[in-house]
């Protein structure tokens, strides 16, 4: 597979940043709680897609180390996802609950040529320990799914046994709410975590034994 370059996904972003078109949304997120089920794409859009800078960062982190298996929670459109996909070496797995968003996502990847990306539609809670009963070893985890304390506890406990001393979660949108808050109190703390970055927009963890257990807050 080439890679697609960068800036062919943010004139992608930039498409779908002015699509008018609105499609119905079955939201299993916070996003029920206070978004109309029928939504425009670009208001999708602009409220999930991952700032460029940050979805940069992320494929540095797996191309620095040699990340192989990729999972990503929250597909959204796809952008991210691409980005996750870029270095030859991984291969990324991500998982979308509302069906519309997933279909748009998958057209994207289509259109760009990525082949080595696999879309799980579904429940995330259900998809996901079936997903690791047959994928013991996760290299990096993107978590931007549902955005609650429960959830976030839960996923986070569905992948630990796939992580390795050399894995790397990705929490993302940690300074969202109290709630959100709380559960990157709640991950900082978990007996495995060696050191923790909080970026503000994200929170990263590393689980390598050989460091002492540090949180350091970062401006991104």
């Amino acid at each position: 597979m080439n890679p697609v370059p960068n800036d062919r996904l943010e004139l992608l972003r930039s498409e779908l940043m002015t699509a008018g078109r609105k499609i119905q949304v079955s939201d299993r997120g916070t996003g029920a709680r206070t978004l109309p089920a029928e939504r425009r794409i670009a208001d999708i859009a602009r409220r999930s897609l991952s700032p460029a800078r940050f979805s940069c960062l992320y494929q540095r982190l797996i191309n620095r180390f040699k990340c192989s298996v990729v999972i990503e929670l929250g597909t959204s459109l796809g952008i991210n996802t691409m980005y996750l996909a870029q270095p030859p070496h991984a291969k990324v797995f991500t998982f979308e609950g509302a069906p519309a968003i997933a279909a748009i996502a998958h057209k994207n990847f289509e259109r760009m040529g990525m082949k080595n990306i696999t879309l799980i539609e579904g429940d995330i809670a259900e998809a996901l320990p079936s997903f690791v009963s047959r994928q013991p070893r996760i290299d990096l985890a993107f978590m931007d799914a549902n955005h609650t304390s429960d959830a976030t506890r839960m996923y986070f406990g569905q992948i630990l046994n796939a992580l390795h001393d050399g894995s790397i979660v990705i929490v993302d949108d940690i300074h969202l709410s109290k709630e959100m808050e709380n559960a990157w109190a709640w991950v900082r703390d978990q007996e495995r975590v060696s050191v923790t970055i909080d970026l503000y927009r994200c929170g990263i963890v590393f689980f390598t034994p050989l460091l002492d257990k540090q949180h350091v807050v970062l401006k991104a």
